[in-house]
Order: C-alpha cells, then sequence, then structure tokens
C-alpha cells in the first residue's frame, strides 16, 4: 500500500498562535513581557526553541543556557494551553478521508513531541484518521533524517513508496533523503517560500490534494 504522509504544525493545523503564547509566557517571567507577535507566526512553526532564540535575540539577552533552561518551561505552558487558538487548516480533513477512500495509507510525521502531538490531535477530534503518528522522540533521530517517514509510512500500513505534505526545508530535505516526492503547503505564514525550495508540487487548496497525491503515488510529473 502507498501513502500519504503529513507534517502537522503548519501543515494540516496552524499552531502558531497557542506558541506564540507559551513562549511569551517564558519572555514574561523574564520580565519581558509578550516579546513575540502574531508576525512571528513562522518562527513558531520552527518550534520552541527557534520562538526562544529569536525573542531573546529581539531583546539583545540571547544566551544558549537561557534557551536551555526555559524550553521545559514553554512546554509546560504549552501542554497547558495546547488548543485554545489551533485550528485545521480548512480543507485538510475532507483531503485526508478521501485519500483513504482511494485505498491510501495516511499518517502523519512530526517534529513536535509525541506527547504533545498526541494530546492535540485528540483534542482536535482527528487522531483516529491517522494509522500512524510519529513524533520528534519517537526514534532516536528526527526529521530530516528519513527514518521518521519511513516508519510513518509503516505504522501506517503503507510501504517506503509515499510522499510527505509539509511546510518547510526541514520536510523538503526529509523527503529528499528518502527519495520520495513532496508537497509543501502555500497557505502557512511562510507559503510564499515554498516555491524556492522546489518540491515536486505546492499546494495552495486541500481540494487539490487527494488527484495530486494519486498523481505523485503513480510516479508522474505534477502539473
Amino acid at each position: 500500500m502507498t501513502s500519504v504522509i503529513f507534517d502537522l504544525d503548519g501543515t494540516l493545523a496552524d499552531t502558531s498562535g497557542d506558541l506564540l503564547a507559551a513562549a511569551n509566557v517564558c519572555f514574561r517571567d523574564m520580565g519581558a513581557g509578550d516579546v513575540l507577535t502574531v508576525a512571528d507566526a513562522g518562527a513558531a512553526l520552527r518550534g520552541g526553541r527557534s520562538m526562544l532564540t529569536l525573542g531573546l535575540h529581539r531583546i539583545g539577552r540571547f544566551d544558549e543556557a537561557l534557551v536551555t533552561k526555559y524550553y521545559p518551561v514553554l512546554l509546560e505552558a504549552y501542554d497547558g494551553a495546547i488548543d485554545h487558538h489551533t485550528v485545521i487548516y480548512p480543507g485538510a480533513m475532507e483531503a485526508v478521508a478521501a485519500i483513504k477512500a482511494d485505498g491510501i495509507a495516511v499518517g502523519i510525521c512530526t517534529n513536535k513531541p509525541a506527547g504533545l502531538a498526541e494530546k492535540l490531535l485528540q483534542s482536535l477530534g482527528v487522531r483516529d484518521a491517522f494509522a500512524s503518528m510519529i513524533g520528534a522522540d519517537t526514534l532516536p533521530v528526527r526529521k530530516p533524517d528519513p527514518a521518521p517517514l519511513f516508519e510513518a509510512a509503516r505504522q501506517a500500513g503503507g510501504s517506503e513508496h509515499c510522499i510527505l505534505i509539509g511546510d518547510s526545508d526541514t520536510d523538503r530535505n526529509t523527503a529528499r533523503a528518502a527519495g520520495v516526492p513532496s508537497v509543501l503547503v502555500t497557505f502557512g505564514p511562510s507559503g510564499e517560500d515554498m516555491a524556492a525550495l522546489n518540491p515536486e508540487a505546492l499546494l495552495n487548496d486541500y481540494a487539490d490534494l487527494p488527484a495530486l497525491a494519486r498523481q505523485l503515488l503513480r510516479g508522474e510529473a505534477a502539473a
């Protein structure tokens, strides 16, 4: 069986609001107030350390030790308010259902810690739609190493013949390392940068994904 594997943050769901709020808990603890804003959504979707690094540079206090100190604080804050602002992108779950109806397995491969990813997917009511869920700490390695992608495909019931839907250079590099096609979404905060990464296809609307997935899994070039 072939499979379509999705990234989570910035691909299936816009999680930036809750991530930024968790980072600002840390900056308030430092006495700096709310350092990050909605304009920093792109950094949010690159993860907690990225947000802390950006914010600390912004206030002129960057120190790797502070990033290390506050990263678990950020994760705790995020765990406590993981779904206050997060929304599934329009049409995403309809596309997932259509792909499954075509007999294609679906799974998730994310660099979010697995426990947080599972909690978020359950809270959003979509966990059961995916046959696998591989997080940053499921294996000893994480994306862009191809092993998590292959494991997500395997656990979904598919072979290594898969495609990866993502929103970043990490996803593009993971697919390249795995020797499989990547599809990068253009509706996230960094959407305008996706074309420069030269994925096999760009996705502007989830309504287009089922046909695109069939096309790529047959080994055809995307239009």
